[in-house]
């Protein structure tokens, strides 16, 4: 048995443990009250809370977020429907061809003496498309503008303009090389390329395979095409999976993909950083293009036997406020566009997980595991048992 004075002392102990717990619990890290204190400056507003929705992770909840989960996912907007077939427009510094038919000699390029020549035709020398965007065609007056401009198009005004003078003539415009017509493929792909488009057009993904394809997975590449002062970015499985994304290449696009894994955040009573594979991390990333809740939970370690409350399982996220009114949910209060929402998930019981393996995660997502209540009491009985031995022993040695 301790001593009457070493239980006196344990007794003091062990009452004032109890009445500052949070004080003589272990943390992690500072209390809220010393970093507010010991700050210089502050620039708060304590009367201004974020507001966020709470759902119970039920069937229909699960349905609903399948529903919504491609509304979130990257995509093209204006670019759509652009491109990608018909005749090239010729660009500046195009080499141009030209090729004039009459249709019999005395005419204004085949002489009266159709034996001195054969054919029907003049071949005009091959010219480059000047930096104002013309060529010269003999017996026309002026340049004619062919920059931005089909084949076709020049062809049809070069016979216009010779009608009057050469017999009922016929013209041929093709363009020999394309120098103004390139496209840029850049970034994450495995050998960046420039090409120039081919008359018949070509998709994104065509432009990509030009490159030798992304260097890292479909679902972790994003796609960002600059078309003059436009700048736009979707998901290349959005691209792959949806024909409507697969754009169309326009003349002096430039193509950059770029490497951003989707990620989920895990915190509270899960095990600690390290404990896992040596992941001395709480920031993981996605292994496949889709992963649901309970894989997300199982890549984090799952949780501490010895402090989680499986009934307090929450996942954290933004969603459409067109989603959470379907499942009955007030948004009315919610001017954003998303809604902060939180999902609690009951692993308790069996159903949660069943619930938990069917509910896809989405990029930047956050669980947290929260402590049972009789963790911080447990904490509390440790200290206590500690500080009486720790008077025992005092009082031992002040005999």
């Amino acid at each position: 048995m301790l001593p009457k004075r070493a239980k006196s002392l344990t007794i003091a102990f062990v009452l004032a443990s109890s009445a500052a717990a949070c004080a003589i619990v272990p943390k992690d890290g500072p209390e809220g009250v010393a970093i507010v204190s010991g700050a210089t400056a502050t620039a708060t507003d304590t009367n201004v809370k974020v507001d966020y929705a709470l759902v119970d992770l039920t069937p229909a909840a699960v349905e609903a977020s399948k529903a919504y989960s491609s509304a979130f996912m990257r995509r093209f907007s204006d670019f759509r429907g652009r491109g990608g077939g018909g005749d090239v427009s010729i660009g500046i510094g195009d080499i141009v061809s030209v090729t004039i038919f009459e249709s019999e000699s005395g005419g204004l390029f085949i002489p009266k003496d159709a034996a001195s020549r054969p054919g029907n035709d003049i071949q005009i020398p091959n010219q480059q498309v000047d930096t104002s965007g013309d060529i010269v065609i003999p017996y026309v007056n002026g340049p004619i503008h062919v920059a931005g401009r089909s084949t076709r198009d020049v062809a049809n005004e070069i016979t216009s303009k010779l009608s009057a003078r050469a017999i009922e003539p016929q013209t041929v415009v093709s363009v020999v090389e394309h120098r103004g017509n390139d496209v840029s493929v850049l970034g994450e792909v495995m050998t960046a390329a420039r090409f120039s488009l081919d008359p018949g057009g070509i998709r994104l993904s065509g432009a990509i395979a030009r490159a030798g394809g992304p260097k890292n997975p479909a679902y972790e590449t994003l796609v960002t095409v600059k078309r003059g002062n436009r700048v736009q970015t979707a998901e290349l499985t959005a691209i792959l999976k949806d024909p409507s994304q697969d754009i169309g290449i326009m003349p002096g696009d430039v193509i950059s993909l770029s490497h951003e894994p989707k990620v989920f955040m895990v915190l509270g009573a899960t095990p600690s950083p390290g404990a896992i594979g040596g992941v001395n991390n709480r920031r993981f990333s996605f292994d496949n293009e889709s992963m649901t809740l309970a894989e997300g939970i199982s890549k984090a370690g799952g949780l501490d036997s010895t402090r989680a409350s499986p009934g307090d399982f929450y996942l954290l996220r933004f969603e459409k406020p067109a989603m959470l009114k379907a499942l009955g949910v007030d948004v009315s209060r919610f001017g954003a566009k998303l809604v902060p929402t939180v999902y609690k998930v009951d692993l308790s019981a069996a159903d949660g997980f069943f619930l938990a393996s069917r509910f896809d995660m989405r990029d930047q997502d956050v669980i947290f595991v929260a402590e049972a209540a009789l963790v911080d009491i447990g904490k509390v009985l440790t200290i206590a048992e500690g500080a009486s031995a720790t008077s025992y022993n005092f009082s031992q040695g002040a005999k």
